[in-house]
Parts: structure tokens; C-alpha cells; sequence
């Protein structure tokens, strides 16, 4: 039977496959007495055996498609399935208490991982994460359950999924992975950004999805009005068809300014950037006619991985990034992790509420060897191309003169051992905490630039928990006083002669481009499938007329009012 679930439109475009649910399984068992041990033991040696074929096989793409690095998590887990100090113990359980294999295999399992997580050293510790891990694998065997792995989708499907972690969305083949929806999440999660710069249609928020849809289920995702369709009928079916074909035309007609400047109608010109997360970003940057980085996400360098990356991986990926953009802008926020990014190598204390805990220039400054081989990093990479380094959550002048310091004492004893670094680089901040608008006029004195991340300034500023369906009524762009930080923030940066820009998805969203054009944003960063619809829309925008505009919106009194105001001047 068709139905239809309405949720929020995070990642444009539709999507027509079958549901692939990326739900962690029931793995729950009953404790048996067993009658014939050795048939149960057998049992037990072929759910082995099966894991070690799967293992074998997802190793083998993880090597051909990520890399070394990746692929040796696996070798891992099969080392693991092949050490009789684990596997004996196991097997004699069964034996001498006659009990079910699944039994055997997690009271085994368990006492391994409690012993190794209590001992003081890293290694014992990563090596209770693959026993717990190989576990879940052969226990789903054991009980007929399949295990989800997104990295090994080799058909045309749809992901449900309650939501999507940054790893989870890394692993995603778009060659398969033609859409997804989730229960929970918003228009700035990151599994809707990373849907964003994938160019795959996504609907999040839905609150019942995996409820709803099963494995095998027939799905439209309608990322342009965010609704998500059911088992459709043949009608339904073809009605979207023709609108993929419409909406494929008006990107075919956007393409046509992929090497065009972008001016408004009356030759005010902005600069329009992408937000990336890998050097395998640039290429959407390059097809969609970006004219900068406006923001170079790092934290996926340290992502998905069992340890820190080295400082010359770290070279190696932003030189491939500031040479691929020939000379064109470059700006590479340092390490963000914290919030709903976690590196669970590092250890860091679970807090009540991480968004406001101890996170990105904070923990930099705290962990000085992390920020400083990262700063090493980027300096040897600076003579590649146009870098500048953006901090990440400043709240106080102080932090960024620390962040500075920290950053011309590596640059000196790098020039001292006869490294070339770049002379030029500008230095600047990103803009996300209200105490920071507030004192844009200092900060400006001392800072090259200001990047405003409304995602974060938005939720701080209202209270209000992005990733919370409960209080996104309150997650509101356009509320006016968001628009008066917003202007404070750039008057403040043109007071010194310094330029403002924005990365918060809000630089991309139409309702919101004609007043940061009014309101004098000299550089506007979003996910590259935005830019080409973005440049279309400035370019039919009067610049005089967006300043009334943006004059006008400061003194409204609600975000409803805003949106009208700006529909009733742009025709939106």
C-alpha cells in the first residue's frame, strides 16, 4: 500500500530506488541446553567461517576503493577470527556446559573486553573494539541477522537509516547509494551537508521512516519539497519521472554559468566558494564553477580512522587541495572535532552537552601537540597555492591571539630549518558564537577576514539545538536577530578594510542570498550543487534594491516576516 511521509528537504533532487534500511540489527538471543555439542561447535565454526568471507571481501574494497589505512581495520577483525586464544575457549564452553553457541561466544567475548578495557594501554584497548565488533558479526550469523555494511551496497538503492554518522556518509558509493531518509536531523546535520556535496537527493527529520519502510520497498525521495514516497503507484511513479526531467533541464540551464563571474544585474560583484570536506570534493568545486574553498572541512582527515593522521598525510592532502584550485582562494578551517564529531581514540570525557563543551579551538589549545603538527601541515603545503587558516569557535580575543602565536612560532622554527612557508597568509576566524558578533568591531582590528558559520550562530544564538526536532520551529535563519549579527559582523569587517564571508549553509539558501547580498557579504560558501542555482539568482538581483531590502528586514520582528518581505520584492 503507497503512503507518503513528509519531512525536511535537506539535499535537492529525486530519487526513485529500493529501501536499503541501515539499522543497527536485533541481536538478541535466549540462553539453551544443548543436546549435541559437536553439531553445535560446527555451528559455531561456520558462522566463523562466513564472517571470514565477508571480512575478506569488504578488506578487499575497502583496500581498492580507500586505501591501505582503511582496509587494516579488517585484517584486524580477521586476525581476531583466527586466534585460538579467543576461538578455544569458545568452542570448550559449548562443550563442557552444554550451552548454545551464542552463549558461549558472548560470555567468552565479554570477558575479553572487559579485561582488555581495563587495562592502561591503548593498544589492549583498540583490540576490545575489534573483539566487540567481530562479535556482532558472527553473533548475526549465528542467528540468521544481517549485518549492514553501507560500504559494500552494490545496487541501486535508497539508505533508511534513525540517522546517518560522518562515517556512515563517507562510506556511501554514489554509483549506488541514489538517495537517503532519516528519522531524525535537520537542513545543517551533517549527514544532510554531506548529502549536499555528494549530490544526492535526502530527507531527514521524518521521525517514523525506518518504522514505515522495509528492506525490498519501492521509494521516491522528493529532496526538492521533502517528501518521501512509499511503495507509489505507477501514476506517482511517472509524475516524478517528469519532474527528475524538469529539474535535470533547470540544472542543464544553470551549467551554462559554470565560467561566468557573479554579478548582480547592476555589476556588483561577489565571490562565490564551496564547502569540501576531502581533495575528492574538488572536482564537484571545478564542475560547478566555484571560484573558491570557502571552507575546507579538516576534521575528515582525522575521521574514520584508529589513530591521528601524520603531519605529512596532512601535507599531502591540502597541498592536492590548494593546487587543484589554481590559485584560487583557499580556506581551511583548523581541526573542529567535538559536538557530534567524535574521534573515539582520543578518549575525550562524554559531556552533558558537547556542543557547548570542550571542542575545536578549544580542544586545540588544550592538546597543543595536535594543532601544531596540523599547523606544520598546512605551512609547508601554504607555497602550493592561495591559503588562508580560519579558527574555528573563538569566543574571546585571547584564544585568537593564542591560536596566532602558536601559529607564527611554527612558522618561524619551520623558516629557521630552511622550510619554505607562504609570507602572505591571511589569518581570520569563524564567527559562530554570539559574544564574537557582538565584539566584531575588536576582533576586526586583528583578524584578515571573517567567515560567519550561521549552522552553529544560529542554534547558540537562539538557544535551540539543531539537530532537536523537538524546538526546529526556533532554528530560524532569518529571524532578525540573527540578520543584525549578522551586519554587525560585516560593518565591522569593512570598517578595517577586511572582508566578510559566509559557510553556514545559509550563504546557500535563496530566501536568504538577496539580503547577505544587501547587507554587503563579500563572500558567499555553500555546497558546490548550490553554487550554479546561486550565481543564476545574483545575477538577476539589483544590488541597490537588496540594500533597501536588507535595511527594510532589520526592522522586522519575525522570521515569517522576513520570508515575506523577501518573496514579495524577489518574486521567489
Amino acid at each position: 500500500m503507497s503512503s507518503i511521509l513528509k519531512g525536511i528537504a535537506a539535499s535537492n533532487g529525486i530519487a526513485i530506488a529500493k529501501a536499503y534500511r541501515l539499522v543497527e540489527p536485533d541481536l538478541s538471543f535466549e540462553k539453551k541446553e544443548i543436546s549435541d555439542k559437536e553439531q553445535e561447535v560446527s555451528r559455531f565454526q561456520q558462522a566463523i567461517a562466513t564472517s571470514k568471507s565477508e571480512l575478506e571481501a569488504i578488506r578487499d574494497k575497502a583496500k581498492t576503493d580507500l586505501g591501505e589505512d582503511k582496509a587494516a581495520i579488517f585484517e584486524a577483525h580477521l586476525l581476531v577470527l583466527s586466534d585460538p586464544e579467543l576461538l578455544t575457549p569458545i568452542e570448550d564452553k559449548i562443550k563442557t556446559e552444554a550451552v548454545n553457541a551464542e552463549v558461549a561466544l558472548k560470555e567468552t567475548a565479554d570477558m575479553f573486553v572487559s579485561m582488555f578495557e581495563s587495562m592502561d594501554n591503548e593498544y589492549m584497548k583498540e583490540r576490545a573494539a575489534d573483539i566487540r565488533d567481530v562479535t556482532k558479526r558472527v553473533l548475526s550469523h549465528l542467528l540468521g541477522v544481517q549485518v549492514v555494511n553501507p560500504s559494500m551496497i552494490a545496487e541501486e538503492v535508497i539508505i533508511i537509516a534513525e540517522d546517518l554518522t560522518p562515517s556512515d556518509t563517507a562510506q556511501l558509493n554514489r554509483q549506488f547509494v541514489k538517495g537517503f531518509t532519516t528519522d531524525i536531523g535537520g537542513r545543517t546535520s551533517h549527514s544532510a551537508i554531506m548529502a549536499r556535496s555528494m549530490e544526492i537527493p535526502a530527507v531527514v527529520g521524518t521521525k517514523s521512516v525506518t518504522d514505515e519502510i522495509q528492506n525490498g520497498d519501492l521509494v521516491i525521495v522528493d529532496g526538492l519539497n521533502g517528501e518521501v514516497h512509499i511503495n507509489p503507484t505507477p501514476e506517482v511513479i511517472d509524475q516524478y519521472k517528469k519532474e527528475h526531467e524538469k529539474y535535470e533541464a533547470q540544472k542543464a540551464e544553470w551549467a551554462k554559468l559554470v565560467n561566468e563571474p557573479t554579478v548582480s544585474n547592476d555589476g556588483h560583484h561577489v565571490e562565490l566558494g564551496a564547502n569540501i570536506g576531502t581533495p575528492k570534493d574538488l572536482k564537484g568545486v571545478t564542475e560547478h564553477g566555484g571560484e573558491a574553498v570557502g571552507l575546507y572541512r579538516t576534521e575528515f582527515l582525522y575521521m574514520g580512522r584508529d589513530e591521528l593522521p601524520t603531519e605529512d598525510e596532512q601535507f599531502s592532502a591540502y597541498k592536492a587541495v590548494l593546487e587543484g584550485m589554481e590559485g584560487k582562494p583557499v580556506v581551511v578551517r583548523t581541526l573542529d572535532i567535538g559536538g557530534d564529531k567524535e574521534l573515539p581514540y582520543l578518549n575525550l570525557p562524554k559531556e552533558m552537552n558537547p556542543f557547548l563543551g570542550f571542542r575545536a579551538i578549544r580542544l586545540c589549545l588544550e592538546e597543543q601537540d595536535i594543532f601544531r603538527t596540523q599547523l606544520r601541515a598546512l605551512l609547508r603545503a601554504s607555497i602550493y597555492g592561495n591559503l588562508k587558516i580560519m579558527f574555528p569557535m573563538i569566543s574571546t580575543l585571547n584564544e585568537f591571539r593564542e591560536a596566532k602565536a602558536i601559529l607564527s612560532e611554527e612558522q618561524a622554527k619551520l623558516n629557521e630549518t630552511g622550510v619554505k612557508t607562504a609570507d602572505n597568509i591571511e589569518v581570520g576566524i569563524m564567527v559562530e558564537i554570539p559574544s564574537t558578533a557582538v565584539m566584531a568591531d575588536l576582533f576586526a582590528k586583528e583578524v584578515d577576514f571573517f567567515s560567519i558559520g550561521t549552522n552553529d550562530l544560529i542554534q547558540y544564538t537562539m538557544a535551540a539545538d539543531r539537530m532537536n526536532e523537538r524546538v526546529s520551529y526556533l532554528y530560524q535563519p532569518y529571524n532578525p536577530a540573527i540578520l543584525r549579527l549578522v551586519k554587525m559582523v560585516i560593518d565591522a569587517a569593512h570598517k578595517e578594510g577586511k572582508w566578510a564571508g559566509m559557510c553556514g549553509e545559509m550563504a546557500g539558501d535563496e530566501i536568504a542570498i538577496p539580503i547577505l547580498l544587501g547587507l554587503g557579504l563579500d563572500e558567499f560558501s555553500m555546497s558546490a550543487t548550490s553554487i550554479l542555482k546561486a550565481r543564476s539568482q545574483i545575477s538577476r538581483l539589483n544590488h541597490k534594491e537588496m540594500k533597501e531590502l536588507a535595511n527594510d528586514v532589520l526592522q522586522l520582528h519575525t522570521n515569517d516576516e522576513v520570508i515575506e518581505a523577501v518573496k514579495k520584492v524577489t518574486e521567489l
